[in-house]
């Protein structure tokens, strides 16, 4: 929860960030001259991107998060086996044995969405964090009966 709550109160500042960046560069864009019209341009697209960054990220959190949920009341979540440092940190090693059977499960099943998503967890336990977001990509594709 506290994740989520950490989230939106960034995303609330970023919205916050972008109106006032907007605002600037209408203003600019307002001016009239061909250099502050230029500058006002450039200055409105990057909340633009920074918008369409916040809402593929947003809408990639909540599938994720509602696979987590179906997945959880099917009783497919997968045991925390990790062995932690006292620190609490994840044991490398422990790691690297969890994602050898994450992947051969997925291997056994490369259609199945439920073993996307255990082996993205496994890939984000080892600390790879790239691979772990393709992984769940590719459960949510799959879930949703869109083409991989």
């Amino acid at each position: 929860m506290r994740a989520k709550i950490t989230y939106f109160v960034l995303a609330a500042v970023l919205v916050v960030y972008f109106v006032l960046v907007g605002s600037r560069g209408y203003f600019l864009v307002r001016e009239g001259t061909a250099l502050t019209v230029t500058f006002g341009i450039a200055v409105l697209i990057l909340p633009a991107i920074g918008l369409w960054f916040l809402w593929h990220t947003t809408r990639f959190a909540r599938k994720a998060d509602a696979l987590s949920a179906k997945l959880e009341a099917e009783g497919g979540l997968p045991v925390d086996e990790l062995v932690r440092t006292p620190g609490g940190r994840i044991d490398r090693d422990s790691a690297d044995e969890v994602f050898a059977r994450r992947r051969a499960e997925t291997e056994d099943a490369p259609d199945d969405w439920r073993s996307w998503f255990r082996l993205a967890i496994a890939y984000h336990d080892a600390r790879d964090t790239p691979r772990a977001r393709k992984a769940m990509q590719k459960a949510i594709a799959l879930h949703e009966g869109e083409a991989v």
